[in-house]
């Protein structure tokens, strides 16, 4: 009935305005399924885990982690973590720190937290062999050093900072609710007014295609997951081959977390922004090149799923801001019917949901380092930028990746 209506065509002064309609009845028969699938997910959210929370240290828990640290030129952004690791408790058995031929001093760093800490253990990794990418070479080589007397192994990025409790509150988690694998979304830390404009349009279109952190996710290809802080038994890591089956995958904490969950393995997405904060790339040129190469998940997606949810982002998330500048002009030229009033309300209710979320994220954002923090709230404005991002990610392979080139 409401397609009916929408066919109705009130007075206009040329037949123009017919072929307007047939455009804006396409769009929103394209838009409406889109929209339901949006609702459905965004409507599990206030059912989803709470944000973990800091737990005390616990001596029955001793020696049971191992931690393993990734880096390459990172003397600029470890500090942070080399200090937050260092007040982790006593689950922490050893923190290896695994470096791939730095030049700028990230090792000199690492000797000196081992001085005040013998629990860090630095080593450097082979030369990247054929067939690999950087970051889960450099993981498989800690795994193969850490203690087999560690039952689960932590995956740390170096740019993140991790707060006192961190990895008490994981172990707490997996052994009450028997989880396999957990990994955190943290606190982002924004500074510059290009990056607070941008970064959160990107966090979006993750937050439209897979939901919340917290939520309970039935399916294996829908699983999200962060190598930023990547907590897994040992034993299931170790049944996996370690990281070699995400050797290829430039987003191996996706791909390892699919794979584990496909075996039956219980994987869970949790927010830990009260656990772990993060400063990932300085400024919007940054941010655009580097996480916009990998947010499409082209390595641990089909190519139905990847230009399907492409699909998806460009009309619920990448339209509705530019659809609604065009209609409003074409109201004001004087041409009107239902059918563009309807996909107006519609891209107006779109509109109303991303500004809403804006809200909703604002928990996972860090803004006492930023002088420009209103800039945030006009996010919404670069949602076709970040859908566009998405496009150009998933038909392009990196060639370069955190002084790499590949």
């Amino acid at each position: 009935m409401l397609l009916g209506m929408a066919a109705i065509v009130l007075p206009r002064s040329s037949v123009t305005g017919y072929g307007l309609d047939a455009v804006c009845l396409i769009l929103l028969l394209l838009q409406l399924p889109a929209v339901a699938i949006l609702l459905s997910r965004l409507m599990r959210g206030p059912f989803r885990c709470p944000p973990l929370q800091p737990v005390a240290a616990q001596p029955d828990w001793m020696g049971k982690v191992s931690v393993l640290v990734p880096t390459l030129n990172e003397a600029g952004r470890i500090a942070p973590c080399l200090d937050g690791l260092s007040r982790q408790g006593y689950e922490v058995r050893e923190i290896w720190v695994i470096d791939s031929h730095s030049q700028d001093g990230t090792p000199d760093l690492v000797k000196a937290a081992q001085q005040k800490d013998p629990r860090f253990r630095l080593m450097t990794d082979d030369p990247l062999p054929a067939g690999w990418v950087g970051r889960p070479w450099a993981l498989h080589n800690g795994f193969l050093a850490s203690s087999e007397d560690s039952e689960w192994i932590l995956g740390i990025d170096a740019d993140t900072q991790p707060q006192p409790g961190l990895v008490t509150s994981l172990l707490q988690t997996a052994e009450t609710d028997g989880y396999d694998l957990i990994s955190l979304s943290p606190r982002f830390i924004l500074t510059g007014a290009g990056e607070l404009w941008l970064q959160p349009s990107l966090l979006i279109t993750l937050l439209y295609r897979f939901g919340a952190a917290g939520e309970t996710v039935q399916t294996p290809e829908r699983m999200m997951a962060n190598g930023q802080c990547f907590f897994c038994r040992r034993a299931l890591l170790a049944q996996m081959g370690g990281y070699r089956l995400a050797g290829q995958s430039f987003c191996d904490d996706v791909t390892l977390a699919r794979q584990m969950a496909a075996v039956g393995a219980k994987v869970g997405f949790l927010d830990g922004s009260q656990l772990l904060k993060v400063r990932m790339y300085e400024g919007a040129a940054e941010t655009w090149r580097e996480w916009g190469r990998s947010l499409d998940l082209k390595d641990a997606a089909s190519q139905a799923q990847i230009w399907g949810d492409a699909l998806f982002l460009m009309l619920v998330q990448g339209l509705p801001l530019v659809l609604t500048v065009v209609l409003l002009m074409v109201l004001a030229s004087g041409t009107v019917s239902l059918t563009i009033w309807l996909l107006l309300g519609l891209n107006l209710i779109l509109l109303g949901v991303r500004v809403g979320l804006n809200f909703a994220i604002a928990a996972s954002y860090d803004f006492s380092q930023t002088r420009f923090p209103w800039i945030f709230w006009l996010s919404p404005l670069t949602d076709p930028a970040a859908v566009w991002r998405i496009f150009l990610s998933s038909v392009q392979r990196p060639k370069q990746w955190r002084g790499r080139s590949y």
